[in-house]
């Protein structure tokens, strides 16, 4: 009967450790996948962007470029349902930057914005400098590989169909495929969390 007692209050010792201890892990937070440094970039009606622009918003970080005809129409067909899931949230945006600033100039943006329709004071199309661009895309949103960083910029390019949430701190809390649907409605679930934030 004395090891019997024993192991119930055991038991139920441990039960309460449990509950103590368990909602404390489920607090802790992620530690981010990065944090965006810095940048300056020209959204689709010639105005300039920066980090500022930005703070204290949860955003999603994407390029892709207005000519392509593979993966981009696919990635801006879910990039639309974020867009028409989140338009009126005012503390969210989508940032859409060219790989190919060449042939993307602020004329060029302007009038793929247009085409899609959408408010571009909620979903932003920027360019700018290939090698700031780039940069961006590899050290502070973590959605390309940085030892492709070619010796020569003009050699360069970045294709890649990943995506970055960004939350209010200008942490990078995940990256997501932006050509598959189950990973864009889970970054829809996340980013609806960090709003709450």
């Amino acid at each position: 009967m004395f090891y019997l007692g024993f192991f119930v209050v055991l038991a139920i010792g441990f039960y309460f450790a449990l509950t103590l201890i368990i909602p404390d892990f489920a607090k802790r937070k992620v530690a981010p996948v990065s944090f965006v440094k810095p940048f300056s970039f020209i959204n689709q009606d010639g105005q300039i962007i920066t980090e500022k622009d930005v703070a204290g918003k949860v955003y999603v970080a994407e390029y892709f470029f207005t000519t392509c005809k593979t993966i981009c129409p696919i990635m801006n067909k879910y990039m639309r349902l974020v867009y028409d899931e989140f338009k009126d949230e005012k503390d969210f945006l989508i940032l859409s930057h060219t790989c190919d600033p060449k042939t993307d100039s602020v004329a060029q943006m302007k009038k793929y914005a247009d085409s899609l329709g959408v408010d571009t004071k909620k979903w932003l199309f920027l360019t700018g400098r290939k090698d700031s661009l780039y940069n961006t895309a590899r050290i502070s949103y973590t959605i390309d590989d940085p030892a492709n960083n070619l010796k020569s910029i003009e050699d360069d390019f970045l294709h890649t169909q990943f995506w970055a949430l960004v939350d209010k701190n200008g942490d990078v809390r995940k990256i997501y495929d932006g050509i598959k649907e189950s990973e864009v409605r889970e970054l829809m679930k996340d980013a609806a969390k960090l709003l709450k934030e």
